[in-house]
């Protein structure tokens, strides 16, 4: 693929990047460093939560509802299997051979065993998940996040991981199947179960949050921090399972 092709099938999210950083000047003197871009990310946050709001919020408990959670726990442990193909990429890119190995050993133990990733059997055989995007191999190589960045519909993310985010796309193996209509559907029933799973912790932040937008934005930013800096692996925190199904 050559570098015009992935440009041009990023190019929204490259224009966004740059709108982005050319905003920056909007930021007032009180701004929090993290966040020089906060009128244009607060913008954008809002447009977010209105969509969040009026579409996903009630499509996702219409589903969560409907759905017994042992069939959630398999939609997720299916998208999980296929993200560990990346993870895999990732790791090695990272120079970590033991996650990498792992992360190889759950796909094929799971594809195999796990009807496709659907029964997560490697977890019940203590294989480690060890999740890596493009940003976490761009930040453990030394790249600075830059400015936090709220992306339209994708939400938080930063200007380094931003452009880990077109990578990202680039190596899904959903986003690269070639039936369209089964790739949008994969696409839409992935997102629709994430924040399905997700409702629980959207009602505590909902409570718990006077200003949601800062209280996003610093448990993302520390988040990432944490797992770009880790020197130990650590068990994988599975945010998007459904309620009791951690392992």
């Amino acid at each position: 693929m050559t570098f015009t092709t992935f440009f041009k099938r990023g190019h929204g999210a490259a224009a966004l990047l740059a709108l982005a950083l050319l905003q920056g000047c909007a930021s007032g003197p009180n701004a929090n460093p993290a966040d020089p871009l906060e009128p244009l990310n607060r913008t954008i946050f809002s447009f977010n939560e209105g969509v969040d709001q009026a579409i996903l919020k009630p499509v996702a408990t219409v589903y969560r509802d409907v759905t017994p959670a042992p069939v959630r726990t398999g939609v997720t442990n299916f998208f999980g299997n296929l993200s560990d193909v990346w993870s895999t990429v990732n790791n090695l890119l990272q120079g970590k051979p033991t996650e990498a190995m792992n992360s190889f050993f759950r796909v094929t133990t799971n594809t195999l065993w796990g009807l496709g990733g659907i029964f997560d059997v490697a977890s019940d055989l203590n294989i480690t998940k060890h999740s890596e995007d493009f940003g976490q191999t761009l930040g453990y190589w030394g790249f600075d996040a830059g400015p936090y960045l709220v992306l339209p519909l994708l939400g938080p993310s930063s200007v380094r991981d931003g452009v880990g985010t077109l990578v990202d796309y680039q190596g899904d193996l959903v986003s690269r199947t070639d039936n369209v209509p089964a790739r949008n559907s994969l696409t839409v029933l992935r997102v629709v179960n994430v924040r399905a799973n997700l409702l629980g912790a959207g009602e505590v932040v909902d409570q718990a949050a006077l200003d949601k937008y800062s209280f996003t934005r610093d448990i993302y930013l520390q988040r990432r921090a944490s797992l770009i800096g880790r020197d130990t692996p650590q068990k994988e925190e599975r945010f998007d399972l459904p309620e009791g199904s951690q392992k």
